[in-house]
């Protein structure tokens, strides 16, 4: 797909020169005939690093914060999780797992390199560890996994999720709660921000259903959400080892080579059409920003090659973000409210989800720009 990009697109980086500098890997995506996962197969696990320095976290967006109430809300009056245990793989700064016990849950652990206790609300009934499932947490006794946004972050996956069925103690009490990003949206938009180097995994219905299936779970459903940017995927280990049947959401691999093909014949039109965009605003005299931080800042900047140093500043409502560079191009990253000083012609808003809120901040601001969301 073009140049190295950034092998973390969310750490915290403090000093320019090292953003700039930042290690970079290869990007190149293939497609297994047979089950439809897409993965990066210059991927290389080395190259990571997760730590509390990672800062993933989309819980300072209201949006995100509704989201994920309404979603644990759900999981917890269906799956009858009230009173019961409750383990997150990937728990990220813990934000979920929250809302699980304030949703009812009795107990919870939550798992991850990158948690840290201290930004978590006290008082509720949760265990953290800061590490990584299976070496630091090899049993998982529990009425629920939950795993959301760390799945496609795994290689090998299957061998992953493998490991997840070997520790569950108990399979009859136990369902999987998962939540990864859709590829098939990623691939009929040509989403290229979508496309970055933690991502080793790129699933769709049809190919994440035949994954748990073969990993020894029974698929109960799997359901678009949040604008249809992700799939919620909920199963349980399979009885006496044998999977039941795909469910109607389920594509077949030929329809997703189809948009994989259809994505890498428009991708460099829609690289093209945002540098384009952006180098017709600097040549009004204009000013263009991008409001997001994270990795579709960071896949989105990488895309734009040397075009990136038209991109005037980058906005993101997270604090812990602000006054930190991104990794590749060293954009500094602003709070909304540098943007009175910046007075952008045109703000780029890399999820669409957020649009609302941000049209409603810039308003707050007394800024009026031209704001497309990609």
């Amino acid at each position: 797909m073009g140049e190295p990009v950034p092998v973390n697109s969310c750490l915290l980086l403090g000093d320019r020169d090292a953003a700039v500098d930042f290690p970079k890997g290869a990007l190149a995506l293939a497609l297994c005939p047979a089950c439809g996962l897409i993965w990066n197969c210059r991927y290389d696990p080395e190259l990571m690093t997760y730590s509390q320095d990672y800062e993933e976290t989309q819980g300072f967006s209201p949006t995100f914060q509704a989201f994920i109430h309404h979603l644990a809300a759900d999981w917890v009056e269906r799956y009858s999780l009230g009173g019961g245990t409750v383990v997150e793989i990937g728990c990220g700064k813990g934000e979920f797992l929250v809302e699980l016990a304030r949703a009812g849950i009795g107990s919870g652990i939550g798992i991850d390199p990158g948690v840290q206790p201290a930004r978590i609300p006290a008082g509720l009934p949760l265990t953290w560890i800061q590490g990584l499932f299976p070496q630091d947490l090899p049993d998982l006794r529990a009425d629920a996994i939950v795993c959301r946004h760390t799945l496609e972050h795994i290689a090998p996956v299957r061998e992953f999720l493998a490991a997840i069925r070997s520790a569950i103690t108990e399979p009859e009490r136990t369902v999987l709660l998962f939540e990864v990003p859709d590829v098939r949206r990623v691939l009929d938009e040509v989403a290229f921000w979508d496309v970055y180097y933690e991502h080793s995994s790129y699933f769709s219905a049809g190919s994440v259903g035949r994954l748990f299936r073969a990993a020894g779970f029974d698929v109960l459903a799997i359901e678009r959400a949040y604008s249809d940017q992700t799939l919620l995927v909920e199963a349980r280990p399979a009885v006496g080892g044998v999977a039941t049947a795909a469910i109607p959401i389920e594509e077949d691999p030929a329809e997703l080579a189809e948009a994989a093909a259809r994505f890498a014949r428009g991708h460099q039109a829609m690289v093209d059409h945002w540098r384009d965009r952006i180098r017709t605003v600097h040549a009004g005299g204009g000013r263009t920003v991008i409001w997001g931080g994270g990795s579709k800042g960071v896949a989105f900047l990488a895309a734009l090659g040397a075009d990136s140093r038209l991109v005037d500043g980058v906005v993101d409502i997270n604090p812990f973000k602000q006054n930190q560079y991104m990794a590749g191009t060293g954009h500094r990253v602003l709070a909304p409210k540098d943007l009175t000083d910046a007075e952008p012609a045109l703000v780029i808003v890399m999820n669409g989800a957020y649009r609302t809120e941000i049209g409603a901040e810039l308003t707050d601001l007394g800024l009026t720009p031209t704001v497309e969301a990609l």
